[in-house]
Order: C-alpha cells, then structure tokens, then sequence
C-alpha cells in the first residue's frame, strides 16, 4: 500500500508543479491555479525556520488577506462577473459511493432545490478549497515527524495519504475547469459542489479516524516529542524550535518562551503544580477512579512548553501519559474560532471567522450519518485508549485584542436546515464520545496566564496572574459557604443591574428536602476551575423568567456589546446585540456563536463569583475586555446558556466540603430526556455571561414568604461573614 501511495503522492505532485507553470484555464482562474498550485508545492517542501515559517502564512496576514483566495470576499469580488452555469437540465445521476445504504434517496436529495449541490457558488466553492489544503500544513509537518520513526511508518503512511488525497482533489477540480475552458468555457457549478461533496464523503473514513486516533492515543507524541528534545531554559535556550511544530509564530509566542526560560525553575514547578494538582483533586472531590486512567490531554499556546514539560512530569507520576494533539485544521476535524488542542498564534482572527461554517459544504443528513459510523467504528477499534483517556487539563491564554468580526455575506452561510445538520452532527458525536469515554469517570481542569501582547506591563499582570492562580482556597471556601447556607433558604435569587446595565432576572432554585444533608449550591475552589472563586447551581426553569445584560463581554474570541437574552421559564425567547448595523446580522452572530446554531438554549448555570481580587487585577490594568471567560466568571454573577455543570454525570453524587449532597445535577430538560434521548436532554455547549460588579444593583435570595437576604447590593457584598471580599473592591 505504501508503493502505491508514494506512486499517487509523487505523480499528483509532478501534475500540480505542471499547473504552477501553465495553467491552462480560463484568464480569470489562471491566478488561482497557478497560485495554489505553487502554494501545494511550497507546503510539501517544509523546514524549520522563521523565513519558511512567514511564507506559510504570509497571505492571510494583515492587510494581505484582502487580497488572498482565502477570502472569500476577494474571491466574489474576483469572479462575481464570470458566468458559472449551473445544468439545472441535467438528468446524469451523481455516482454512487457507500455513504448510504439509501442511495437512490440520496441521489434525488442532490437535485432537490431544498438541498445541498448546487447551493454555493464557484467563488465560495474555490475558496472552500484553497482553505482546506491550507489546512494541510499539520499534515506535511507531522508526515516529515513520523517518516524519520521507523517505528511508525504506518502513521506516516496516514499522514501521506491524507495529503495525497487532497492532491488529487486539486488535480480534479483543475481538469474540471480545464475541460470547460476547451469545450464550452462555462463551469458547471454543481458538478465542482459533487465533486467537493463526494470527496468530503469519500474519504471522512481516511481523516476522521487519524483524528480519533491523535486525540487518545500517546504514541502520537509529535508535540511531546518538540516539547521534551528542545532546550527550554539556560544557556542553550533558542526560541527556534517554535518553528518546528508549523503553527504561526509571532514575537508573542517567542517572547512568552524567553520569559519563561528566564523563570527559576521552582517557579516554573510552581506553576506546574497548580495546574495537576488542580486536576487530580477534580477526580479526588467528584470520586472518580484516577488510578484506572493512562492518559491525559494537555491543551497549551506554543510558548508555554518549559510549564507544560513540568506538568508533564508530574502527570506521569499519577501514572498518566500526555496526549498532546493540535487544534483541527480542516473542516472534517473542527477549524474555525474555537481552537480546540495546542496552537500556535493566531494569523487572522478574520479568516477563522469566515470559514467557521466551512462544513456546510457538505454536511446534511446522509453525511451526518456517514461520520457517525465513521466516528463510531474508530472509538470502538480503539476503545481500550479510549477507556484510559482521563480528560483534559487546559491551559488556556489572554491578552489579545478583543475581535469583532466582520460579517461577510460571500461566506459559507448555511440555511435553516444546513444549522440542524450542525446540531445533529454535534449531538451524534457527543453522545458517541460519552459511550466510550464516560463523563462520569473522566474530569478536567483549566488555567489561564497572559501573554505579552497583554501590553506593556505585562510581566506585573503575569505575576498577578500567578497569585491569583494560588490564592488561598480554605478562605474562600469558608465565606462561600455563608453564601450558600443563604440561597438554600431561597426559593428563587432575584438579580438586578444597575445604571445602564437592564438585568432584571428572577432564578427558581432546587428545592431542598433535607436541610442538613442536601444543598442547592456548589462551592467551587481551585480544582477543576482555577482561579478559585464561584458558588453556583443548576436553576429550575419553570420560573426562572427576565432579562440579562451587559455592555460587554469577550466570549471565545469574540466580542459582543450591549448584549442581552430574555428568557421564559429558563429558555431563551429573544436576543440582540449591537455589534452590527443591522439586526438580522446581530442575531446570526449570537445564534451561530453562543447558541451553536439552536434555535433556544436553556440557562444550564447560575453562579455568584467570589474573587474580587481578580476583578481588582482586571480594572488596575484596564484588561476586563481581555480576561478569559475562566477567570471573568468569577468577578461577578454569571449565567451559563446550554448544559449544566453535570452534564452526563447526573448520577455521580457529588458533595461540597461540609458533608452535604449537591442536588442541583439535573435541571427539566435533562431529567426528562437524559436517559431516553439524549439529544434532546444535551446541547453541547456551555457559555458564561458575567455581569461585573460596577453593573450590579443587587442579588437577593428570595424565601417563599417573601422575605429577603441581601448578598451584594450596589456591586459590594452585605452578607454577615463576606465583607472581607470587598476588600479589592474598595481598595484603590
């Protein structure tokens, strides 16, 4: 198999370097060709060095992209006056591959004006493609890794086809408009979506199991191997072998790496100890069996890896081995905003932004099923990794520049029904993961550190950073548990803003049978969630009604103003934000960023942060708009829209550190469909909304006779016991 791979890896290499030189296609797509073509051969040729590095993404930097076949507002603009015909006449039908057992069904679908081929035009399919074999930098840089391990010549070999298949992918959309411009010169716009469909479909069996594969499965240790080879600190220290894992790299990642190269290594080890610690007392609080776990994820930004080396010493002495994967780079394995796995800087927020829905190129319910089964059969192949996987530790960063997106209508914008292929698709793998690693035997945990974009005083809010991450957890556990000894006499918690801020919200909380060994209220220290500082629960819907808002806040990567949901009996009803001039584009952006494409999401959390002294940190610096969603959660009340904090751990019993059960693990939704439809009981999405201090009127726990218990009135805390938090607040 490895002949014929290399045979197809070296001829479709030789076709494309022919294209590079001599296009021979229509005036308007010669550039496009040629370009692609150029870049395909550029990439297969890698090194490790700041030049080649810069090459790799030159295009899509800064002003450049407006001008880049990555942009698909460039692309319109380009080719918006071509003649693309669509043979709406045509009566071929399209070839069959093994996607369905129904494919008589499936090739009506096709030419069904309801459906998929056909819906997007030439410049956002051309677009589409130059995107995806952009997306094979990973690939060629981890194929050169493995290649020189003779022991992993067949995961080498996976690299290379994968690489070799999109080869062939370009090759045949070439002749495609090859032939058009010998014969007629006019492109058949549905014959380039079939061909991009059926690759996508063709070959999920290729790319998604790799991908399964990289996320539990330790031998793949590229990053580990960069990680524990390079010289990290001390007189050999150079910051070079950033290049080595070819991700963008800017003076951010390298100056974050010369900052912690120049750190005592009792610090570092501080650092590091922080973060496991956090992750094994996770397992230790919820009861989960640690010790039948083998590995577990890290998550980091390169620049980081002197901290993560440390943490990985300290995991294997748990017995765990890392499991270092990167962020998804191709639309089969999750590209777009949310980076999820270790990444290097980010070289256009904008270009992630406009291709964050790439997949509704292809996605509807034949392929919804398609990568199920797909998805399915990898897990259960490797079901024993699987079943050692114990979760994610996350060390996620802040300091960036709060990104507001432009929204382009040239993008891959999917309809109505495209959105519930979305949310299928998610549903499907969710529970799929959830089957072979148990959420009620795996945890996580998650930290956060700034980077020196941050500003000039960057090393301070570092070192602040590192305080905060440490502060002392018996203190905050003992005046949290004042507050929620308060809210388990309330029937709902009554929230109001203040100023401008137009939150009027009234929460129904659980009711408690047995006041001495049942509690509503979790109180949440420095494990799972570092830094410390939150006591939160899961509402009762029935009864939870009114409006959140506030002025801003940066979720994901995103930054949304004024931003207010209303919701009836704990479902959203309405949203709207100001980010954009019109309001259909306000809510697009809300519904596909924080409601994931559903059309309501419940408010699966609501938290009363406690830590103060990072609300000090973030308004001494002027960073509220730069803190993560981590931290900002904890400097004031916040609301989380989708699934609870249990979620698929409903039935782990769960206690706070005085004794008491915490029954909050279930809300309506779930307890209704958990066991008999999951994907109506879940979501897959969890998203904190906070609303800070200074926007805060008061929170009140509200008895069922009426009567009152102040907790915070006018941004400042009232209950007896928890006047010390104030402190930050009121210090200058």
């Amino acid at each position: 198999m490895s002949t014929i791979i290399d045979e197809r890896y070296e001829l479709s290499l030789n076709r494309i370097k022919e294209i590079s030189e001599n296009p021979e296609v229509d005036e308007a797509f010669m550039g496009y060709f040629s370009f692609v073509a150029r870049f395909i051969l550029m990439i297969n040729a890698p090194s490790d060095d700041k030049e080649y590095n810069k090459m790799l993404y030159e295009d899509i930097v800064g002003d450049n992209y407006e001008n880049s076949y990555a942009n698909p507002k460039f692309c319109s603009r380009l080719w918006n006056k071509m003649t693309c015909s669509v043979n709406e006449s045509t009566s071929e039908k399209p070839r069959k591959t093994g996607i369905s057992d129904e494919s008589d069904e499936c090739s009506e679908r096709k030419y069904d004006n309801k459906n998929l081929i056909g819906k997007y035009n030439t410049s956002q399919l051309l677009c589409f493609l130059y995107t995806e074999i952009r997306g094979l930098i990973p690939y060629v840089f981890e194929y050169k890794y493995y290649m020189n391990r003779l022991e992993e010549t067949e995961t080498a070999l996976s690299y290379k086809e994968i690489i070799t298949i999109y080869l062939e992918l370009f090759i045949e959309v070439y002749v495609l408009f090859h032939d058009a411009f010998a014969i007629s010169n006019d492109i058949d716009n549905k014959e380039l979506h079939e061909i991009l469909y059926w690759f996508m479909s063709d070959n999920c069996d290729i790319i998604s199991p790799l991908r399964v594969r990289s996320q539990i499965d330790p031998s793949l240790d590229f990053a580990t191997s960069i990680i524990n080879n390079s010289e990290l600190s001390g007189e050999e220290f150079n910051p070079d072998y950033l290049y080595k894992y070819g991700e963008y790299v800017t003076d951010n990642e390298i100056k974050i790496a010369k900052f912690l190269a120049d750190m005592p290594q009792s610090d570092i080890d501080k650092m590091a100890s922080t973060f496991t610690e956090g992750y094994r007392i996770g397992f230790v609080k919820a009861g989960k069996p640690l010790h039948k776990k083998s590995t577990v994820n890290i998550r980091y930004n390169i620049g980081f890896e002197r901290v993560v080396k440390a943490a990985t010493t300290n995991f294997n002495k748990m017995g765990l081995k890392p499991v270092i994967y990167r962020a998804g780079s191709l639309s089969l394995t999750g590209n777009g905003v949310n980076k999820v796995g270790f990444t290097g800087a980010t070289a256009n927020k904008q270009y992630d932004y406009d291709h964050k829905e790439d997949v509704a190129v292809y996605l509807d319910k034949e392929f919804v099923n398609r990568k199920a089964d797909v998805i399915k059969n990898a897990y259960e192949g490797m079901k024993e990794l699987a079943a050692g996987f114990a979760g994610p530790a996350v060390m996620e960063v802040f300091g960036e520049e709060p990104f507001e997106p432009e929204a382009k209508k040239e993008c891959i914008i999917p309809d109505v029904v495209g959105r519930k292929f979305q949310v299928d698709i998610s549903d499907r793998l969710s529970q799929i993961v959830n089957e072979y690693i148990k959420g009620e035997e795996r945890s996580f945990t998650i930290i956060s550190y700034p980077i020196p974009e941050i500003g000039d005083k960057f090393s301070e809010i570092f070192s602040k950073t590192v305080e905060l991450n440490t502060l002392d957890y018996k203190r905050y556990e003992t005046m949290q548990q004042l507050i929620i000894d308060a809210l388990d006499t309330a029937d709902t918690v009554r929230i109001e803003g203040k100023g401008t801020n137009r939150t009027r919200l009234t929460v129904k909380t659980q009711k408690i049978t047995d006041a001495t060994k049942q509690t509503g209220f979790e109180n949440c220290v420095a494990d799972v969630n570092i830094p410390v500082g939150e006591v939160f629960t899961s509402p009762v819907l029935k009864g939870t009604n009114g409006i959140l808002n506030v002025s801003e806040c940066y979720l994901f990567g995103l930054n949304y103003i004024d931003l207010t949901f209303e919701f009836k009996d704990g479902m959203v009803c309405d949203y709207s934000c100001k980010n954009f001039e019109s309001e259909e584009e306000n809510r697009n952006y809300i519904r596909e960023n924080i409601l994931h494409n559903h059309e309501t999401l419940p408010i699966g959390e609501f938290a009363i942060g406690t830590n103060t002294t990072a609300y000090r940190m973030a308004r001494d610096y002027n960073i509220e708009q730069k803190l993560p969603i981590l931290i900002g959660e904890k400097t004031g009340p916040h609301f989380a829209l989708g699934d609870t904090c249990y979620s698929h751990e409903e039935d782990v019993k769960v206690y706070n550190p005085d004794g008491k059960e915490i029954i909050c693990r279930d809300n309506e939704v779930t307890a209704k469909f958990r066991k008999s439809n999951p994907s109506k009981a879940y979501f897959n999405c969890h998203t904190d909304i906070t609303i800070p201090y200074d926007e805060l009127a008061g929170i009140y726990a509200v008895r069922e006779d009426g009567s009152e218990i102040a907790i915070i009135e006018d941004g400042l805390f009232v209950l007896d016991g928890v006047e010390e938090l104030n402190m930050p607040l009121i210090s200058k």
